[in-house]
Order: C-alpha cells, then structure tokens, then sequence
C-alpha cells in the first residue's frame, strides 16, 4: 500500500454536557484527526491527548508538533532508507510501530498516526478494522464513566439513567472528597448494579484505610488509585484490600503491562489505543493479559465517532473481556462526525463488517469543527 500523503486537522468539539474528573472539568475537546491518504481511498486516526498535559505528559498542542516535525518526517524518510525516495509502501501496519520507535513516548501522536494507517490498510484489503485487528466478537458490551458530580443525589439520578438505558457497568470518578460517601449511596440504590470507581491517580498508600473501606461496596475494581507512573505501591496496596486494582495511566507498553503483572500491582488493565502508543500495542498487552489470566477492557478519552469507531474494533479481541468505556456518540456530541453514528442496544455494540473504521466520515461536519488543517506530500524526494 503506497502513503500518498498526511493531513493533520486540529479540531474542537462542543460536550453537550461538562464531564468532571480530579483532573478538572472538560466541556470540549480540542483533539486532531490524522489521515492517510493514498490515491484512492483515505484513513482516519484520532488524537486522544487533552488540551492541557493532565492526563499524561502529551497535550493536543504538543502532539502536533511532535507529529508535523518529527514523526510524520520519519515516516517520509521511511521511503529513502528503503531505496525508494519519495514512495512510501507499507506492507502493514505493524511497521509503523517500528518505523516510529526512535522517538521515545508521545503515545498519543504515534497512535493518532498509525491509527489513521491501519483504517487505510483495512479499506484496501477490503476488511473491517476488527478483522484486521484479529477481533472475534460480532458485539461488544459497553459500559458508561460519570464525572464527578456535586451533590450524591445528582450522581444516584445519573446512575439510575445509566442503568434504564442498559449499560453493563457503570464507572464513577473519585477524588479525596468525593468518594466513600457517594459510592455507598450509590450502592444502597443500585445493590445489584456493578459498579466500578475510577480515582486517575489521585490518592497514596496514606488513603490504604479509605481504600479498605471501599471493601465493603463489592466494586467490579479500583482504577488507578495511586500516582500515574506508579507499579510498586499499587503492588502494595492490591496486598492490603480484597477489590481488584484495575491499572490505566501506570500502563504506557506491553513491557509496563509484563512488569505490574509480574509485581502482582494489579487484577485488570485498562488498555487504551492512545495512552499505550497504537494498536500494534494494544494487540500485545491484550496477548499478555489472555496468557495470565487478567480481565481487560477499553477506556474511553472522549472520542469522536473516528477514535470510538477504532475502540470498538479493538474491543472485540477477545482478550477484553469487561465492558469498556465505548458509550454511544449521542452521549457526548448533539451531532458526530460519523455516519450512522455509534449506536448502543440494551447494553450492546455491534461491531461494524464493513471495511475499515466501518462508518463513514462525513467531510461536511468535519470541516465544519475543524481550525486548522496541513496537508504533508510524501511522495516528494
């Protein structure tokens, strides 16, 4: 397959409602869509990185750069190491997880970009992107996250409208605060309902009685309870308390994924495109997790329908074996950039056969949200 050239677009969606977590509040998501253009057909990748380096060290901003100056002259110089300048050929996908390696970290660039690459490969061999991923399920369960609210009741009314909608497992955000209270009015309503709490790093071995409180909710698991490039004291907390620490933002490579299972720092690992570098490694952790044991499942950044067209596909490997954070698009955007748009029934996604993403981009919207736009030519010497 010949890479014609790249278009980076720098985007901004409207929330229809603000979501909260201990990070802070997101009522839009200034993101970048990557696409791969040959001379026939396109493919899309997303950006998941947020506005401000928050989450993880990469902001929107930064990826940009790192994708313009560095990581898409390297896929351009690609071609010349090869013998062939100004004509870049991938064989597969996988190569650009190579091709990329030297630069070190910047997930969420890397993978807006080999997203965009796999979407392409897909649509020129005719598949859906779960086939080409190696998915083996025709539906995905979805799960719902709720940002942190400012009153228990509000959180007890929107957990009760996640339920009546069907959701199979329900996230809540905690920070120091808002967390024991809430979860155990959460749980006198809902005594059946599984129920999860993710915390983004917001405590220390310091909370460990907190933590052992939280025992007695029956929680599905605990994501990310302590520092964010944490394996040893998650080690030390899982040791102390019976619900399983699901790891996300610790986890950036199947080498950190070998490391935490190995150190018994965690019982799931939440596995998310962006935060591990693209879907060649999502493909390995996933491997690792089916060889030991571990649950896993997809999280979610707030994706339009392009980046939550690439969760489903991954999610139906079958080594995800929880329910992941791939709400429907109409829980987030009054209108996506997709067509149909991802659509969820009684809990359920079915994933898309046709080729690549599996849903069509509809150009019109896309220009309409999108505040920049570079195109970089590869077939120039």
């Amino acid at each position: 397959m010949r890479i014609e050239s790249l278009t980076v677009r720098r985007v901004q969606m409207e929330m229809l409602t603000p979501f909260t977590t201990s990070f802070g509040t997101q009522t839009h998501r200034d993101l970048l869509i990557v696409e791969a253009h040959s001379s026939e057909r396109t493919g899309y990748g997303e950006c998941v990185a947020m506005g401000a380096p928050l989450y993880s060290e990469e902001a929107t901003a930064t990826c940009q750069v790192v994708l313009e100056e560095y990581l898409i002259p390297m896929l351009r110089s690609h071609g010349a190491a090869a013998g062939t300048p100004g004509v870049v050929e991938i064989d597969h996908p996988q190569l650009i997880r190579q091709i990329l390696a030297p630069v070190k970290r910047n997930s969420m660039a890397k993978s807006a970009l080999e997203g965009a690459v796999w979407d392409l490969w897909a649509k020129h061999q005719g598949i859906s992107l779960a086939e080409a991923y190696g998915g083996t399920r025709s539906h995905i369960e979805v799960g719902l996250s709720i940002g942190i609210k400012d009153t228990d009741a509000e959180l007890v009314s929107a957990v009760g409208a996640a339920v009546d909608a069907g959701y199979r497992r329900i996230k809540i955000k905690i920070a120091p605060g808002r967390d024991l209270q809430m979860l155990r009015a959460v749980r006198r309503e809902f005594p059946d309902t599984p129920i999860m709490a993710d915390a983004n790093s917001a405590y220390t071995l310091a909370d460990v009685d907190l933590f052992r409180s939280l025992d007695e909710l029956d929680l599905m698991m605990i994501e990310q309870p302590l520092a964010h490039d944490d394996i040893v004291d998650h080690r030390h907390l899982q040791a102390q308390i019976r619900t399983p620490i699901c790891l996300d933002e610790s986890i950036h490579s199947a080498e950190d994924a070998r490391k935490a299972i190995e150190l018994g720092s965690g019982k799931i690992i939440n596995i998310k495109i962006g935060r591990v570098g693209g879907i060649a490694e999502s493909q390995d952790i996933e491997a690792l997790c089916r060889q030991h044991g571990l649950d896993a499942w997809c999280g979610g950044m707030l994706e339009t329908g392009i980046g939550r067209a690439h969760n489903v596909a991954i999610a139906s490997l079958a080594g995800f074996t929880l329910p992941g954070d791939t709400a429907p698009s109409a829980r987030y955007w009054a209108e996506d950039i997709i067509e149909p748009e991802v659509v969820m029934d009684r809990g359920v996604i079915e994933v898309p056969t046709a080729p690549g993403l599996g849903y069509d981009v509809v150009e019109e919207r896309l220009d309409a949200h999108t505040t920049e736009t570079r195109t970089y030519d590869l077939t120039a010497a």
